[in-house]
């Protein structure tokens, strides 16, 4: 069974976050889908030396743009979780089909990309007053998590 959810991780840079994200999309069942550049290389040894098996490898679908992805994959809702959000993860319902973005780790998605959707389209995760940002691993674990419990870990 796989979740109905897919994640896209915008030109990641950090290769432990990568891995980790790949073994909990492997876990869930949600699609990835990673958007070059890549901050680093992505190959069998590399993964397999971060305990990713080829199973984990095969539910990777890498893309040379988000605008690639988005005609190809067709997202019914693109959802982007970003420091600079309107509105707070937990506050909307997820459908079938959506699609969560997220940012490289040190610089979060592009403005230019957050102006092109609507505020209900911009999600954030709280933190606490002075806080720069959740590791990228763990943003994604917390909201496909709530994802897929809102879906019935369908």
């Amino acid at each position: 069974m796989s979740c109905p959810i897919q994640v896209v991780l915008y030109e990641p840079e950090i290769p432990p976050n990568t891995g980790n994200i790949i073994r909990l999309c492997a876990n869930t069942g949600a699609q990835l889908h990673l958007i070059h550049p890549l901050g680093f290389e992505l190959d069998d040894k590399r993964l397999s030396r971060a305990g990713l098996d080829y199973a984990e490898w095969k539910a990777i679908s890498q893309h040379p743009s988000l605008d690639e992805y988005l005609e190809t994959f067709r997202p019914s809702r693109l959802l982007a979780l970003s420091t600079r959000g309107s509105k707070r993860y937990t506050e909307i319902s997820y459908q079938a089909g959506d699609a969560l973005i997220f940012g490289p780790e040190t610089r979060g998605l592009p403005q230019s990309l957050l102006n092109q959707l609507t505020g209900n389209q911009c999600l954030y995760l709280p933190m606490r007053n002075g806080q720069r940002s959740i590791n990228l691993s763990n943003s994604v674990a917390i909201v496909l998590f709530h994802a897929w419990h809102q879906l019935g870990f369908c």
